[in-house]
């Protein structure tokens, strides 16, 4: 019987506490399970930045893949990093890991993904920054600041 330790990941605490996004990952990941005839051992949940790269969650997840000789189960790539690096440095770690989104990934699907997922961080940043402009301009010249 395939065994599958599942990782969840939103960015912020606001998706958590309506946990429309957590719930959607987890009936993508039991979808898949079931559909290969698996079980779900544990379910980790973290909130955090895709371009965070210190999960104590996602450590706990592949801890116990070793353990039990599981697979790390996730929705999308994009809920495991959005750091290129960190993704291409997982898939040549020891815990297999399938994104549901796209079982039969290879290396060359993941690092493409895994760049994607990057470039796609860099511009929410970017638009982000950009729509907080200008908020700061108007509060800078408000209180006098140059």
């Amino acid at each position: 019987m395939n065994r599958f330790i599942s990782y969840y990941r939103v960015s912020t605490k606001k998706q958590k506490e309506s946990g429309l996004g957590l719930q959607a990952q987890k009936d993508t990941v039991m979808n898949y399970v079931n559909h290969k005839n698996g079980i779900l051992l544990k379910e980790f949940r973290e909130v955090e930045s895709g371009k965070k790269n210190d999960r104590p969650m996602l450590t706990q997840a592949m801890e116990q893949c070793r353990l039990y000789g599981a697979t790390l189960l996730i929705a999308k790539l994009d809920r495991l990093s959005r750091d290129a690096v960190f993704l291409l440095q997982l898939q040549r770690g020891d815990v297999p890991f399938t994104a549901c989104d796209m079982p039969d990934a290879n290396v060359m699907t993941i690092g493409i993904m895994a760049l994607l997922a990057q470039q796609e961080r860099e511009m929410i940043s970017r638009r982000t920054k950009e729509g907080l402009e200008p908020f700061w301009k108007f509060t800078d010249e408000r209180f006098g600041v140059a």
